[in-house]
């Protein structure tokens, strides 16, 4: 765990309480994160898709 210097004034269960509080809020910006890149990688996907499939014909 990394000691930040406010937290050498708390004890241990304080100290437990903060991390507990942190994990119940859930891994929100991982799923943000993950949810960005899908998309990065879709519309990458659909310009390629677009710009050489369709525009040659649709072969």
């Amino acid at each position: 765990m990394f000691l930040e210097p406010t937290d050498q004034d708390l004890d241990g269960g304080e100290q437990q309480r903060r991390v507990d509080a942190i994990v119940a809020r859930g891994p929100g910006g991982a799923f943000a994160l993950a949810g960005i890149a899908v998309a990065i990688v879709m519309a990458i996907w659909l310009a390629f898709y677009f710009l050489v499939f369709v525009a040659r014909g649709g072969d």
